[in-house]
């Protein structure tokens, strides 16, 4: 383990993996514990914070990892060459594993986890190195507010404004005209699709904003306080702002984002205290942590 590296990050990641496999795999899908569901639709369920928890730990990730080369003068050429072969390895990774085990090479599906997380990986990490965290700030609030008023205040034959039912709302419709319905999924609409992983990207870039502020102001109490005070902010925005645009994972809309990455925040803010300032890492868990968090591609 370096002596500069986090350690939490590591055991954050590595326990949001570990709770991946748990639900993706659960050894029946007849017998599930109700917790390890997904939300059938509106709503939020334990489940439903594992997705973006790991989104919002890849931005922090991203602020550490880059922050260093560009402290050490490193060409931003080679970077986005870099970036854009590990996107593609990530999204090729996912494009193949929709064919197992089945080898059915009939039908091509575009989207998926892993191609989400490619996606959200090669533009938040751009945006890193080319933008300012001021930038970055009002991307953010320029795609939630998007994505709310587009998927609120826009109509056509297909659906009514503010329908956000399955497959009948604005993000559906836009995957449907850029996207043949065969490349999207079995369902004619995505969760994991295109316009909302717009969204999705927002997840990213706020976890770029906190792993910055551990960047600048060193890891720390007082770090640690503004972390936990920004993701109570969040949520209490996200809640707020839930009773106009619902709370919905498979659409990843603006109250999603906000409330399941002000958790990610808090957490990660205790995490960064019990582990990297208090020096709590010969348990079982941190160690299980750091092992999945290492190796996270292989896993």
């Amino acid at each position: 383990m370096k002596p500069d590296r986090l350690i939490s990050v590591d055991v954050f990641r590595g326990l949001i993996i570990a709770m991946m496999i748990l639900v993706n795999y659960p050894g029946s899908w007849k017998y599930m514990y109700e917790p390890l569901v997904h939300s059938n639709w509106n709503g939020l369920t334990p489940t439903d914070f594992i997705f973006p928890f790991f989104i919002f730990i890849l931005g922090v990730s991203i602020a550490l990892s880059y922050s260093k080369q560009l402290a050490a003068s490193k060409s931003r050429k080679e970077m986005v060459k870099k970036i854009l072969i590990r996107g593609l390895k990530i999204y090729t990774i996912g494009f193949f594993l929709h064919y197992l085990p089945n080898f059915d090479f009939t039908k091509i599906d575009l989207f998926g986890v892993l191609q989400r997380i490619a996606e959200v990986f090669v533009v938040s990490a751009l945006l890193f190195i080319f933008t300012s965290w001021r930038t970055q700030i009002y991307i953010v609030l320029v795609i939630l507010v998007g994505y709310w008023l587009t998927m609120s205040f826009i109509s056509n034959e297909a659906f009514l404004a503010g329908t956000l039912e399955p497959g009948l709302n604005f993000a559906a419709w836009i995957d449907s005209l850029l996207f043949p319905i065969k490349s999207i999924g079995d369902h004619g609409w995505n969760a994991e699709g295109f316009y909302s992983s717009l969204p999705a990207i927002a997840s990213g870039i706020l976890g770029m904003l906190a792993g910055r502020l551990i960047v600048e102001q060193k890891t720390s109490e007082h770090t640690v306080s503004w972390l936990f005070v920004a993701g109570v902010g969040c949520i209490l925005v996200g809640y707020i702002w839930g009773w106009f645009f619902l709370i919905n994972k498979k659409i990843w809309t603006s109250s999603f984002v906000l409330i399941t990455s002000g958790w990610a925040v808090i957490i990660f803010s205790l995490s960064l205290f019990l582990i990297d300032l208090k020096g709590y890492i010969n348990n079982l868990l941190s160690k299980i942590g750091v092992i999945f968090g290492s190796n996270t591609i292989v896993i």
